[in-house]
């Protein structure tokens, strides 16, 4: 079908609003992405963080979501160190436990008969689930409004199949955002898994629409006559969307980013891919499988991105008089970076094209520089950690059968017609030990 990019995917559609630069983006009354819901720990708290600062989640006696912030009303110990105990959260350091709503509801020193001082709670953030997405919301819970997910129409249709896949990152969200807006790269840095150097070109770039809930836009490839236009939307703060033309009735293949800011040396995404068009190998491949080659794709982003940053941040000077744009490339990164100018003055800190508000120094974190695939993804994914711990063990059980085996042909008499198959069917298992070791390195490497 021909896809019109004024109809947004997104329920919270953009209002049709001219600029005002005395507007001002409200980031606390939005709602954030956490993790998929197939990925969360079941029996245990999932540490995140959400502009700077550590919040906890976890599910409550009633299998119910909730969300507190990282720190124990007792002594400000880290409650995501502790543990669940009867759909309490317990902190490790004294045993305080803690309900959904961060009231305190057992301290194990204080003397039969004695209440549990008023005060002693934790601030609770609202969190609601929605198409497979754990999303929290960033201010009061009075003000918490469901309307307001940036959940997309038509998942909530029968006849799709979606794709995920999360990561954390070690930049800040606004060059992750940068990037995700930008068409134009995927055929350069993305060789070979996105696309190909051969097929880069101008781009025909439009914006359709930009207010302070987001930008909207329209792409297509310029090499050919009437090529299908594609449509490229930034829901404000964190949700980046494409939709691609088939030009095949019904047909409709779609890709969203939604993002944390964790702080702002870090950041978080979801991916999603969706589509209504059945296809053999889309519906079998594993998922774990696919994840290796988003994060090879992201991989390949990784140490541009850093060392774009780390050079905007050595030279001292607006982006305005860094870049150099081009109307067939930029239009929508550089769109995006005016956005923030305008409307983003309130975020807790941002880098725009002319202006920004940075904090001196990043809190210190020990995974920030998220090293290793593990570090960034794996540990995350419930996919992979289950491909990760079946690759281990299937790595010693052929160790130990190739062991045996030569165990075996070296008790059968050198002259038996038997040793030299044995002793082949021993090197097999060995090489297969060896290629399930290679394999489980690739989620850890």
């Amino acid at each position: 079908m021909t896809i019109d990019c004024a109809i947004t995917t997104v329920k919270r559609a953009l209002p049709v609003t001219v600029p005002d630069s005395t507007a001002i983006f409200d980031w606390r009354h939005c709602w954030y992405p956490i993790a998929f819901v197939q990925d969360l720990p079941p029996h245990r708290p999932h540490l995140f963080s959400l502009y700077g600062e550590s919040l906890v989640l976890f599910r409550d006696d009633r299998a119910k979501l909730a969300c507190l912030v990282d720190q124990c009303a007792h002594r400000a110990a880290k409650l995501s160190d502790g543990q669940m105990v009867n759909g309490q959260l317990e902190c490790a350091y004294h045993g305080w436990q803690f309900d959904g709503q961060g009231r305190c509801v057992h301290i194990p020193q204080l003397p039969a008969g004695t209440a549990i001082p008023r005060n002693a709670c934790v601030r609770s953030l609202v969190v609601q689930e929605r198409q497979g997405i754990v999303w929290v919301w960033a201010g009061e819970a009075e003000s918490a409004d469901e309307q307001q997910i940036p959940a997309l129409a038509v998942l909530d249709q029968p006849g799709w199949v979606c794709s995920d896949f999360m990561i954390d990152l070690p930049y800040d969200q606004t060059y992750l955002i940068e990037n995700l807006i930008d068409p134009a790269h995927a055929d350069i840095s993305h060789n070979g898994t996105q696309g190909h150097r051969d097929h880069a070109q101008p781009l025909e770039m439009e914006i359709i629409r930009t207010s302070p809930s987001g930008i909207q836009g329209r792409w297509r490839y310029t090499r050919q006559r009437n090529e299908p236009w594609h449509c490229l939307e930034f829901t404000a703060p964190n949700l980046v969307s494409y939709t691609f033309n088939l030009e095949k009735p019904g047909w409709l293949v779609g890709l969203t980013f939604h993002s944390l800011p964790l702080d702002q040396g870090r950041c978080r995404v979801l991916v999603r891919g969706y589509h209504n068009v059945w296809l053999w190998k889309w519906a079998t491949r594993l998922s774990w499988l696919t994840h290796l080659k988003m994060n090879k794709t992201f991989e390949q982003d990784l140490s541009l991105i850093m060392g774009q940053q780390e050079q905007v941040a050595h030279a001292g000077n607006h982006l305005k008089n860094l870049y150099l744009p081009l109307k067939t490339s930029d239009l929508f990164a550089i769109e995006y970076r005016k956005w923030l100018d305008q409307f983003g003055v309130a975020l807790p800190y941002y880098q725009g094209y002319s202006t920004e508000k940075l904090v001196s120094e990043s809190p210190s974190n020990p995974d920030r520089q998220l090293g290793d695939r593990f570090s960034r993804h794996t540990r995350l994914c419930h996919s992979c950690q289950q491909a990760r711990h079946t690759l281990g063990w299937l790595r010693q059980s052929l160790i130990g059968i190739a062991i045996l085996l030569i165990i075996w042909a070296i008790a059968i008499a050198p002259d038996s017609h038997q040793t030299f198959r044995i002793a082949f069917a021993s090197l097999l298992a060995a090489v297969l030990a060896a290629l399930s070791h290679h394999l489980k390195t690739r989620f850890e490497q």
